[in-house]
């Protein structure tokens, strides 16, 4: 009974079941008002403008009931009951009016006459109204049966049918608003099975598909973590796969006194290791980034002074390579509250992978310029440049643009993922824009001012 379909199903019921005990109320209503004559005459026919009235006039005007024949017949076709007649009596008693013909101009004593309404002309009587059973001719089997009992029964049948198909309907209808629920429950029981392809088809209502849609969205994303949680222990794997490869192999050269241990060889494992402990940290800092739990040192800091002392770091491997390296800095930047360091290990990563990618020529500059409630850090080169495929990757861990490239050149590929975290850590966004292969690229950092 706890069932929603059930729920609904028997509410369904209930408003036709109302509706049909409504409409029955309303049949007996009509039944005893067709049964209850006093209250038919004293409703239709003393109400004003009624035939009483309509009557009294009618001999006011012509001082006799001469023609008053089609009036009557008028009357006589407005009763619900067929099998009763309309009786006009005059004030001698004699019958001027009769369904039956040959009952008119005979005394009203021969009739069964009932409810006699006197009619008045300046209150003196000049007649009476009333009622008389009319018996139906023996050959008579296909006369219509009275207006509300016809109504009646026409209500009754159709509040059964009403009912029964008002049932079935809430049934149904209960049945399909429930049915995208049902499968929800089990796509969610599918998702907690790490069956993370698992979707629901969008149908019912506007709610419904919205509930739906969402769901649909938290499993692409479940799966597009599982993915890149699987291809980050993957990635892991390979990257310290090589170094320690390096370690074992050499150290088993200089156990097998295949290599000798001098300070040549102890130097080169020295560098393997340094390069693990370089990719440990690396993956720590950036898990840290991503959950949120980086340290920070905010404090006020002049971003004019951090982008020059961090370009005049770089001045010099950019005169050996040759490359032009500037500063443009606006007047009157906003004040910042950021990690010093941190912030100026970004520029770090963005200024060397412009300077890696820049050959001898070529130029790169560091600008920063206020912007809407922020302030921009951009680093453009004329290098070259990132293709199209490759740029929705390019902040993603362990991605190189050229997987040839040695990890001493080109690194693990942890940098720029890092640099974005940082940069989101200070409610900031790092972006990258680039014209294609061989139209150098720009990375901006936009910090809340």
């Amino acid at each position: 009974m706890n069932k929603l379909w059930v729920r609904l199903s028997l509410a369904f019921t209930t408003m036709v079941l109302v509706a049909v005990v409504i409409v029955v109320l309303t049949g007996y209503i009509v039944s005893r008002f067709e049964s209850d004559d006093a209250r038919f005459a004293s409703w239709v026919l003393e109400r004003s403008g009624g035939l009483i009235s309509l009557l009294e006039d009618y001999y006011q005007q012509h001082q006799n009931w001469a023609g008053v024949a089609p009036i009557m017949s008028g009357a006589q076709t407005t009763l619900f009951k067929s099998d009763t007649s309309y009786v006009l009596v005059d004030r001698g008693n004699v019958i001027v009016f009769h369904a039956r013909p040959d009952l008119i101009g005979r005394p009203a004593s021969q009739t069964n006459l009932r409810y006699e309404i006197p009619l008045k002309v300046n209150n003196q009587p000049v007649g009476y109204l009333g009622f008389a059973s009319v018996p139906a001719p023996a050959q008579d089997g296909n006369r219509r049966p009275p207006f509300l009992r016809d109504l009646v029964q026409t209500l009754l049948v159709l509040a059964a049918v009403g009912g029964v198909a008002g049932a079935i309907f809430g049934v149904v209808m209960s049945r399909s608003v429930t049915a995208p629920l049902n499968d929800l429950a089990h796509a969610a029981r599918a998702i907690g099975a790490r069956k993370l392809n698992q979707r629901v088809t969008e149908k019912g209502t506007d709610e419904i598909i919205a509930v739906t849609r969402a769901f649909n969205d938290m499993a692409s994303d479940l799966e597009e973590a599982e993915t890149l949680r699987r291809n980050l222990l993957a990635d892991v794997a390979h990257e310290l796969r090589t170094p320690l490869s390096v370690l074992q192999g050499n150290l088993r050269a200089i156990l097998d006194e295949v290599y000798p241990l001098d300070l040549d060889e102890m130097g080169r494992l020295y560098e393997q290791t340094r390069l693990l402990s370089r990719l440990v940290n690396d993956l720590h800092e950036l898990a840290q980034a991503e959950a949120h739990q980086l340290p920070l040192n905010l404090q006020e800091t002049d971003l004019s002074q951090l982008a020059r002392s961090t370009v005049a770091v770089f001045r010099p491997d950019a005169e050996e390579k040759q490359v032009d390296l500037a500063v443009n800095l606006a007047e009157n930047l906003p004040s910042t509250r950021v990690d010093t360091a941190r912030i100026s290990q970004v520029l770090h990563n963005l200024l060397a992978n412009a300077l890696r990618h820049t050959p001898a020529g070529g130029r790169i500059t560091l600008n920063v310029e206020p912007a809407e409630q922020s302030v921009s850090v951009s680093v453009s080169d004329t290098g070259e440049g990132i293709a199209p495929e490759h740029l929705p990757h390019i902040f993603d861990r362990f991605y190189r643009t050229d997987p040839a490239r040695s990890r001493d050149v080109g690194g693990a590929g942890l940098g720029l993922a890092i640099a974005r975290a940082i940069v989101e850590a200070h409610h900031g966004h790092l972006t990258a824009f680039s014209g294609g292969v061989g139209q150098g690229t720009t990375f901006t950092m936009q910090l809340p001012a």
